[in-house]
């Protein structure tokens, strides 16, 4: 059994669905290799994080919602054109139209007129869609409008063409890209929104970085963090963000709520099992220190401690579980 398959049956061993047979090969395997053996460990301290939670039952009208919205998305599909009922039609019945030669190369003809007749199609349609120029100024459809004052923008959408009757005068209705900004506190609530934005969602590390800094900043000074949603953002960042600089800001910024908040602590303890960088995850240790107490922290340090690829990290870890009497 190789490590890729031996983790798989851990998930399913995990939750007592695994055969017999698969349960010892898994358990051989296991002997004789630690790093599969700490996975497991892992998986068993997660499992013990959320089997501590209840599970929410959903409302009794979310099928039926869900439902209408189902029907609602299919009744506003627009009708297959010929080909595409063509092409289903032939798949239905190509298993079979296949042993009979003829047919087949019916079905060879058909298929090639239809590809050629809807390549065609698909063509008009591209060219229909692709920005025209500007021929008597040379300009494409992005460049800045004919008579539009202030700086140039481009033209993001265009929401409907009407012709006046009897006239060659034409009504375009067009959406523009306008660059913005804007200054204010960070008590702001637009400017908080505008940096939670940011943290989620630039495709730069350097802005994130900023945002993330200036909301973990917030919230260690002990402003609010709860009510406007950075709390939330800064877990989507711990968990999510590419960027280990700014995974660790977000880690500080949480580092006030791990005594109060449970959501705050799981996404720590989420961190010190699976972030790629040890750094990281040496201070999430530091940070679950005061609240060691908490039986499913002392499990998760006790796995990590006994398990851990990293020697460092298991040694921090003993070092915290000393520190305080075990649980009885």
């Amino acid at each position: 059994m190789n490590c890729e398959v031996a983790h798989e049956r851990i998930v399913t061993a995990a939750y007592g669905e695994l055969a017999d047979e698969q349960a010892h090969e898994l358990e051989r395997h296991l002997g004789g290799c630690a790093a599969c053996a700490g996975e497991r460990e892992q998986m068993r301290a997660l499992k013990v994080l959320a089997d501590a939670y209840p599970v929410l039952e959903p409302e009794a009208n979310l099928v039926a919602r869900s439902r209408l919205r189902l029907e609602e998305a299919l009744d506003a599909l627009p009708p297959k054109r010929w080909y595409e009922w063509l092409g289903q039609r032939i798949g239905n019945g190509v298993a079979s139209l296949w042993a009979a030669p003829m047919m087949a190369s019916l079905l060879l003809l058909v298929g090639a007129g239809a590809g050629i007749l809807g390549g065609y199609e698909y063509a008009l349609v591209r060219a229909a869609r692709t920005p025209q120029t500007n021929q008597a100024a040379g300009a494409p459809l992005s460049s800045p409008v004919p008579d539009t004052p202030g700086a140039p923008v481009e033209i993001s959408n265009v929401s409907s063409v009407v012709s006046q009757p009897n006239s060659h005068r034409v009504e375009v209705r067009y959406s523009q890209v306008v660059p913005r900004q804007i200054e204010g506190s960070l008590d702001d609530p637009a400017i908080r929104q505008l940096l939670m934005l940011a943290s989620a969602n630039s495709a730069s590390a350097g802005v994130r970085d900023n945002s993330v800094g200036l909301l973990a900043d917030e919230c260690r000074s002990g402003h609010s963090c709860r009510a406007g949603g950075i709390q939330n953002a800064l877990m989507v960042t711990l968990r999510y963000d590419r960027d280990a600089g700014v995974r660790a800001k977000a880690l500080e910024g949480l580092e006030p709520y791990v005594g109060q908040d449970v959501e705050v602590r799981n996404a720590i303890l989420d961190a010190l099992m699976n972030d790629s960088d040890p750094r990281i995850r040496t201070a999430a240790i530091g940070i679950l220190e005061p609240v060691q107490g908490d039986t499913s922290v002392r499990q998760v340090l006790h796995s990590v401690a006994n398990t851990d690829v990293n020697p460092h990290i298991r040694t921090v870890s003993r070092q915290v579980l000393s520190r305080e009497p075990e649980i009885q």
